[in-house]
This record gives structure tokens, C-alpha cells and sequence, in this order.
């Protein structure tokens, strides 16, 4: 099955925002039994952003895990990008 790179940026000073919603963010990883790897993007020391891999049949159902995502609900991110991804290595 593919895997997908779902690759979010934080809003700028949204750090509140990914800190209120990180439950609900971690209990949709944990229920949705699709991810793979997953952890925030760090810069300057502070999460803003999330890389999650996916292994789903298809495009539209990792589009439709991303769309769900309680973190987007919230409006943390100011954008979303979900490509498939290779593993080589790892």
C-alpha cells in the first residue's frame, strides 16, 4: 500500500492553538490506524508544523485523513500539503 507525506505549517504564533488541540490531534493518529511515523516540525526551538506519513489505498483517503485532522478543524495550520512518499531508507 502507498504511504503519503502530510506536511503542515503552523499558523505564526498559533503555538497555543496546536497546545490546546494536541489530545484530540493524537487520539485522531491513534484511531485512524493509518499512520505510520509522526512528529512536529521544530523551529527555533517551539513545534510549528507536523509531518505525519500515511499508508492508505490512495491519495483522496490520506487528503481526507488531513482534512479531519483536529489541528486543521482549529485552523492551526496555515498550509497543508499531502504528497505520496517513497521510503528508501529506514
Amino acid at each position: 500500500m502507498p504511504l503519503f507525506a502530510v506536511i503542515c505549517r503552523d499558523r505564526p504564533g498559533a503555538l497555543q492553538t496546536r497546545l490546546d488541540t494536541r489530545q484530540a490531534h493524537l487520539a485522531h493518529i491513534e484511531d485512524s490506524g493509518i499512520v505510520r511515523m509522526a512528529g512536529p516540525l521544530i523551529q527555533d526551538g517551539e513545534m510549528r508544523g507536523s509531518l505525519v506519513i500515511l499508508e492508505a489505498p490512495d491519495i483522496a483517503t490520506a487528503q481526507g485523513w488531513a482534512a479531519s485532522d483536529p489541528y486543521r478543524a482549529a485552523g492551526l495550520f496555515e498550509s497543508v500539503e499531502v504528497i505520496e512518499w517513497k521510503k528508501v531508507i529506514g
